[in-house]
């Protein structure tokens, strides 16, 4: 009998430890080329898509990725959204960007020939939780895009 109060106190108390509500859970955010769209005087718009892992919302303040693609340095992918990302969700940023020379031949060259191209993403973002200060994330992607069809100019 006094086991099975001993076994039943234990549990209570475990139960009690429970009680503080959902877990506040801040994560390592990430980054990734959704789109980009090559315009006729030579720029580029650059959809990135920014996921929040993290339990609570996520306020992103900066942005400074370099932007390889096709093996060529495209530049640095820039900016300040102070946008607000909910609990495990993803919002999208569109970036300018005047690529370097190679990188624009490249990225033609993969549009007129309709292959894909890989690119790799390397830098920080600067976010945190709409309470806190922000700190910065190292961010490093590797992925691909690839001619989306019936619309010139465009990669995803």
């Amino acid at each position: 009998m006094k086991a099975w109060l001993g076994v039943a106190l234990l549990c209570c108390a475990g139960l009690a430890g429970c009680g503080g509500g959902p877990v506040r859970r801040v994560s390592e955010p990430s980054a990734s080329v959704q789109q980009l769209t090559v315009h006729a005087d030579g720029t580029w718009s650059v959809d990135l898509r920014l996921q929040n892992y993290s339990s609570v919302p996520m306020r992103f303040d900066s942005i400074s990725l370099a932007f390889d693609i096709g093996g060529q340095s495209a530049g640095t992918l820039a900016g300040q959204p102070g946008l607000a990302i909910g609990p495990e969700s993803a919002d999208v940023v569109t970036l300018a960007l005047q690529p370097a020379s190679a990188a624009r031949i490249a990225v033609a060259a993969a549009l007129a020939e309709r292959r894909s191209l890989p690119y790799t993403l390397r830098g920080q973002v600067q976010a945190a939780p709409e309470d806190a200060r922000a700190r910065r994330y190292d961010i490093e992607r590797s992925s691909a895009l690839s001619p989306v069809p019936g619309v010139p100019g465009v990669m995803r």
